[in-house]
């Protein structure tokens, strides 16, 4: 999804009124109370104003600023003794308990470390001593300004710009594509690799031979899309509903030299005709997305999951088949049951052909201090070859 439009923020400096364009990728309000704050600010005083919510519009160094960031995530991840007995005293009875628990912690955390502020003025030029040139991050996160003025955003914000810079800048090698794939700000990365794995190894479907067409459908980053090309399908059609995502694919199959394999197409879901192979990695948790930037994590009550299955079958080819990519980290969680996934494929007139799973080599799966690792530590991801009854 794009950027939200920016609404307006206000202060006083001065003893005089200022208003800036504000800018959330959360689509949060502004501050209804805003600050001036410098070098001087104690950490202790920052953070009891960041509890209350009052916004601290920075006017020191910026390298400052981002120490004092440090020591409020610091103290939100250091809740109160009684705070913690409490806590120990009413420990989530299940996952999912503790699923919607954390969810809840992370968006009060993130609501608290979005009051240290940072204004930008109308070519996105930080005025603050060393501060680091934002221009082609904004630039590539948000578009060309628009109608002129300064902006205001929160420092946790503009820090993740620079670090989605930094990975479109760098990409990610990608060995089943033959190079690297390079993300875009607000698309979902390929980060996790055995998901590619799994569709760079699994056999073809014996239609493909006559009927070289594939759909990919919520490419992302298009890395599915360039895989299947690297595998020698045809043509392939790569859907998605995001301007960001139809963007950055297009931008990668061109570096990697497959756009005449692949047709980006902005759709919700599928395009017209049908096509010997239809691969779809949705979001694999069945939760509200509580920003844009969620939306390749989770997938309000499992949208577009029900939307692939049910629809697969009016777009598969004579003897085609679907790969549907998705781990069952929501059935640890108890969010969502393997029979009611099996149900979803039988409603949708749908057989399995063979599954493929592989386990995750991510980090979270071994941190054992994560309050989701017991979900973690047992997450699959499976590859489901689906066809038509």
């Amino acid at each position: 999804m794009n950027a939200a439009a920016p609404s307006f923020v206000s202060w006083t400096e001065n003893e005089a009124a200022h208003t800036a364009h504000w800018r959330s990728e959360r689509g949060t309000s502004p501050p209804a109370r805003i600050i001036v704050a410098d070098d001087t600010i104690p950490a202790d005083a920052a953070y009891d104003l960041a509890c209350q919510g009052t916004g601290m519009l920075w006017r020191g160094d910026f390298q400052n600023a981002r120490q004092i960031l440090v020591a409020l995530a610091s103290r939100a991840d250091r809740p109160p003794r009684k705070r913690r007995i409490k806590a120990a005293a009413q420990a989530p009875a299940t996952l999912a308990d503790a699923f919607h628990r954390h969810r809840l912690a992370r968006s009060q955390r993130a609501r608290t470390l979005g009051m240290l502020l940072i204004e930008l003025d109308a070519d996105y030029v930080v005025d603050l001593r060393r501060s680091p040139d934002l221009r082609d991050a904004c630039l590539e996160a948000w578009g060309p300004p628009a109608g002129g003025g300064t902006t205001v955003a929160s420092l946790r914000e503009l820090l993740g710009l620079i670090g989605a810079h930094e990975w479109r800048t760098k990409g990610i090698e990608i060995p089943a594509v033959g190079g690297r794939i390079h993300p875009h700000y607000g698309v979902f990365a390929p980060i996790r690799r055995e998901y590619i794995d799994l569709v760079a190894k699994e056999p073809l479907p014996a239609a493909v031979a006559s009927n070289s067409t594939a759909f990919d459908i919520g490419t992302g980053t298009g890395v599915l899309s360039a895989v299947l090309a690297r595998r020698g399908v045809k043509h392939i059609v790569a859907t998605d509903i995001d301007p960001r995502a139809l963007a950055c694919a297009r931008e990668n199959l061109k570096t990697l030299s497959l756009s005449r394999h692949v047709d980006v197409v902005q759709a919700d879901l599928f395009p017209e005709g049908r096509a010997a192979l239809v691969v779809c990695n949705p979001p694999w948790v069945p939760a509200r997305p509580s920003s844009p930037i969620e939306h390749g994590i989770f997938d309000h009550e499992g949208r577009m999951l029900r939307g692939f299955l049910d629809g697969l079958v009016a777009h598969l080819a004579p003897g085609g088949e679907g790969w549907l990519i998705l781990s069952d980290l929501a059935e640890h969680l108890g969010l969502r049951s393997r029979e009611s996934l099996l149900a979803a494929f039988e409603t949708a007139l749908l057989r399995v052909v063979d599954r493929r799973d592989a386990r995750p080599k991510h980090p979270k799966a071994k941190d054992e201090t994560d309050p989701l690792h017991a979900a973690r530590a047992a997450e699959v991801t499976s590859l489901w070859r689906l066809a038509a009854k």
